[in-house]
């Protein structure tokens, strides 16, 4: 029982895809961001190339990094998410993300092992699509399919979004053109003026996650989120979609109870924990 480890992500695909692919809400990311690799090379989300492993023992396991973030976890079992702290325990690792139990287990197992503080910078939870319920009343407006004239004010408001979730407002180019090559951006208008966004992951797996979910200020509090979401939902379904997830911050009870009156149910709740001094 042992930790493979590879930049090779043909090899990483033949050895944990089916795995992964057996469970694809609770392994979305892992999931888009394999494929993004795999379509758009190994440095699509940076300079240095991504890792990714599958554990050969008991119930399996996988992870995916991309430098210079830290490493995302799949389910596994506790001993799994130990000996991954130790099959990484020669890499300047920033964090990891993974289920709860994964992602305490790996940084127990870390600090132990190094010393190195550990922090909880965030949690969130999986929510995966029961039976789609629009907004009723549906405030004004109508959804359409982003287009590349929006471009720019697509990419206004992908860094303001990521400043607001506490992300450094970098790769917002590279998204904004991937979801406007697949038709992946809704926007909300009202009389002919985006208010609203939201976007959907390409399908995998019978999967697709909703994301980047932003109204600009002065939109907000009149149902568009809500709106941008259900039509971007629908979207995904029209397209066959099995499954549509999306992800939340645990501590945003706002966005919460939006997804739950449109129909999300939640799955799991995954945690981030931080080393600042890796």
């Amino acid at each position: 029982m042992y930790w493979h480890i590879t930049a090779d992500v043909d090899e990483f695909l033949a050895a944990a895809g089916d795995s992964l692919r057996s469970r694809p809400v609770e392994n979305t990311v892992l999931l888009t961001v394999t494929d993004t690799l795999r379509r758009r090379g190994l440095t699509a989300y940076g300079a240095d190339p991504a890792v990714f492993g599958w554990w050969s023992g008991a119930g399996g396991g996988a992870f995916v990094r991309t430098p210079p973030r830290g490493a995302m976890l799949s389910a596994m079992s506790p001993a799994a998410a130990e000996a991954l702290a130790h099959a990484l325990c020669e890499t300047s690792l920033p964090g990891v993300t993974g289920p709860d139990v994964v992602a305490e287990a790996f940084a127990a197992e870390w600090h132990g092992m190094s010393g190195a503080t550990t922090r909880v910078s965030g949690r969130r939870r999986l929510f995966r699509l029961a039976t789609l319920v629009p907004p009723v009343p549906a405030p004004p407006g109508k959804a359409r399919t982003a287009a590349e004239d929006d471009r720019e004010v697509l990419l206004d408001w992908m860094a303001t979004f990521q400043r607001d979730i506490g992300e450094d407002p970098i790769g917002g180019a590279e998204f904004i053109d991937d979801k406007l090559s697949h038709g992946g951006l809704i926007l909300w208008e009202v009389d002919g003026v985006p208010v609203s966004m939201a976007g959907g992951t390409r399908m995998e797996s019978g999967m697709v996650r909703v994301q980047a979910v932003y109204t600009p200020r002065e939109h907000r509090a009149k149902g568009y989120a809500g709106a941008a979401t259900a039509a971007v939902s629908q979207a995904a379904l029209d397209a066959g979609a099995a499954h549509v997830v999306l992800y939340t911050d645990v501590a945003n009870p706002t966005s919460n109870a939006l997804y739950q009156r449109l129909g999300y149910r939640p799955v799991e709740d995954s945690t981030t924990v931080e080393f600042p001094y890796a």
